[in-house]
């Protein structure tokens, strides 16, 4: 149960749910997490389920905004809903160590434990999470808690090393890598809140900066998928979770191809669900349209967790949206197509059909540089839905590139639905060499829409594990996996495949110049599906109810993308900018983030391509009056003084031939006031990369 001061914490909304403000939940080696929870009513008198989301995105600020869209909504259909911070972030103790840890993972069966003895659980819970929760909740499983019920694992992964924003076919993501350690760099070194948590803040800030990872370090130390990667990868052992899933996945999000992955090879029941949006929770989804995703998951918890028939275990295996043929721009909010289904996965009604280059029209030069100039217009890897994020037409960089374009039956629409494949031939100039390879949706007007791609690392043909040196000259037959997507390609539009070797920001390129000429054949493999009249209906495929936003506004402005290209010396820098904000006017608590991430490189010199991001992340609260008790201090206290602390970081990534340089730089600031600073170096070996 709380302790008497997280007891004085409770309040009761207008619409019947007890909210534990801040709670915290005790571990065995004395770490407290910090937890909010939401409760039905009478859950203290009558037991009830529990559901659980455990991220490191600070439940008091930063996701307050979100919480308040599920969590409450959870109470209310009668579960008790927990939302717990990492150890080392928000108002938990301790210092983060890195994504998954064995420490996380063994915090969260503990968490799941100390749920299930609490007066108001029934012992049953489930965990759900997007991204990073949607990680840790498979992982979770794996360990087989006895308490846990069921999953709902958002825009997740089951194998780190393939399907993240580190890697992909053993290639660096060079628009993700930097970024997002740049972001935990920053991220991991945030304060508790000292009206939570007292005096201690301060010594607990100072630790966290000069503690927390630099994850850019680990990440490039471990170029090839060995134990690190394996470490969290839940398709290492995949009779380990033995609890249902329903797997979610947006088409415009990076992750979705592990909802494939895990319909094909989980033991447990696995339902999947793939919608039109990007990384985000479906009931927030973007391009629309949304789904009234609260209820979608309250199905799912009510059937597991409560035993009620309501024909969740008999639903098709998989649910997805098909996008139909349109012009780029035209959907960046919401996508035309319609909702289908498949009762099972591999479906019958899906075959694997053979697109070869003899039957199309081809073009573009047969050897491929490592240093030519293209991918600008690609959009985000990891997209969140705004239109900057979005990939723009395609048609220029096809030209840059070796393509192939089949025209379809003129009469009949082409619709494909799960992973792609691309199989070829390259023969090297070097010891190594890396590949894009695109599809597109090339309409009338002769504008290139990009449906999906897949990165490879040549090197990597017969092993992510044991990749070796390509022989000069000698021929290199490779398949490419594309990550999994669904389309509906329109009576007159053509199917494309483009192939380069080079596509910045988003592939970082090899080291040192190489070329890859194409030799022989090229086969694309679609998944196209037989049944192109089919729509799927289903009640929660609504549009959202808007929730209330309770005592948190929120703000930011759109995501910035620019390009500026010096056309004499033939360099490029590419600059994306976004920043958001929200205010909890109960407290006054302003939370404020800003990333600006700038890629550079320069044609013909592959030692040109450099990585710059920088955060700044402010925390602010306005001093006042706080109520406490006559003659005793604590955090109410330290509440009433102004609180005002900032981080300003900037994060680099270079490399030359051999080597890869990666730096960070903190400051951290109290009042306006330095009060702390770090600075990181470290150089790392290529690894046939």
């Amino acid at each position: 149960m709380p302790s008497p001061s997280d007891s004085a914490r409770f309040r009761t909304d207008p619409k019947h749910v007890t909210v534990l403000e801040h709670v915290t939940i005790p571990l065995a080696d004395g770490t407290r997490l910090a937890a909010r929870i939401w409760l039905p009513a009478d859950a203290q008198n009558s037991p009830v389920p529990s559901v659980l989301e455990y991220i490191p995105y600070r439940k008091n600020d930063m996701t307050a905004p979100r919480d308040l869209t599920i969590h409450p909504e959870f109470a209310k259909a009668g579960y008790a809903s927990i939302r717990v911070d990492l150890r080392g972030s928000g108002d938990s103790d301790g210092v983060m160590a890195d994504e998954y840890a064995e420490s996380e993972l063994a915090d969260g069966v503990e968490v799941l434990r100390w749920i299930g003895r609490q007066r108001w659980s029934n012992g049953k819970v489930g965990m759900i999470g997007k991204s990073w929760g949607g990680f840790n909740g498979l992982q979770i499983a794996a360990r087989r808690p006895p308490e846990l019920a069921a999953v709902i694992t958002v825009c997740s992964t089951d194998d780190r090393y393939a399907d993240d924003v580190h890697y992909n076919g053993g290639a660096i993501v060079g628009s993700e890598m930097l970024s997002w350690a740049s972001t935990m760099f920053a991220y991991n070194a945030r304060p508790a809140d000292p009206k939570v948590v007292g005096e201690r803040w301060r010594e607990n800030w100072f630790e966290r900066i000069d503690q927390a990872p630099s994850n850019i370090e680990d990440w490039l130390s471990h170029q090839r998928r060995d134990a690190y990667w394996k470490h969290g990868s839940v398709c290492e052992d995949w009779s380990a979770i033995q609890v249902p899933v329903l797997a979610v996945g947006g088409l415009l999000d990076e992750y979705r191809t592990t909802l494939f992955r895990l319909m094909e090879n989980a033991q447990a029941p696995v339902h999947a669900l793939l919608g039109p949006w990007s990384h985000n929770y479906p009931h927030q989804g973007v391009p629309g349209p949304a789904i009234d995703f609260i209820a979608e998951s309250v199905r799912w918890w009510d059937h597991w967790m409560r035993g009620v028939d309501n024909g969740v275990d008999a639903q098709p295996q998989l649910r997805a949206y098909i996008p139909d043929s349109a012009p780029i721009g035209s959907d960046t909010t919401s996508r035309p197509g319609r909702w289908v289904s498949e009762q099972r996965w591999p479906s019958p009604d899906v075959d694997r059909v053979g697109y070869h280059s003899s039957d199309a029209v081809v073009d573009g030069p047969q050897t491929l540089p490592s240093t030519a100039m293209l991918g600008h217009r690609a959009g985000s890897w990891l997209q969140f839905g705004a239109a900057a994020g979005q990939p723009l037409d395609q048609s220029g960089d096809d030209a840059r590139s070796w393509t192939a374009t089949w025209q379809p039956d003129e009469d009949a629409p082409v619709e494909i639905l799960g992973t792609p494949e691309v199989e070829l031939t390259v023969r090297p100039s070097s010891d190594r060499g890396h590949l894009a390879v695109r599809l597109t949706d090339v309409g009338p007007t002769g504008e290139s829409r990009l449906l999906t791609m897949g990165l490879f690392n040549v090197t990597h043909h017969d092993s992510h594990e044991n990749p070796r040196p390509l022989a000069p000259s000698e021929a290199v037959t490779v398949r490419v996996p594309l990550l999994s997507t669904a389309h509906r390609f329109s009576p007159g539009h053509r199917i494309r495949v483009s192939i380069s070797a080079s596509y910045w920001p988003i592939l970082w390129p090899t080291a040192g110049r190489s070329e890859l000429t194409l030799d022989g054949p090229v086969t694309l493999t679609l998944p196209v599906r037989r049944r192109g009249d089919d729509t799927y209906t289903q009640d929660e495929f609504r549009a959202p109810p808007a929730h209330a936003s309770g005592a948190i506004e929120t703000g930011g402005s759109p995501m910035r993308r620019t390009l500026t290209e010096d056309l004499v010396d033939s360099d490029v820098t590419i600059t994306t900018y976004s920043e958001s904000w929200s205010t909890h006017h109960t407290d006054g608590l302003h939370y404020f983030s800003s990333e600006e991430d700038s890629y550079h490189r320069r044609e013909d010199d592959a030692t040109s391509p450099t990585a710059e991001c920088r955060r700044v992340i402010r925390l602010r609260r306005p001093g006042g009056k706080a109520p406490t008790e006559p003659g005793r201090s604590g955090p109410a206290d330290l509440a009433a003084e102004p609180w005002d602390v900032e981080l300003r970081t900037v994060s680099r990534m270079f490399g030359d031939e051999t080597t890869f340089t990666v730096t960070n730089e903190m400051i951290a600031l109290e009042n306006g006031r330095q009060v702390r600073s770090r600075s990181t170096s470290a150089v790392i070996p290529r690894d046939l990369n």
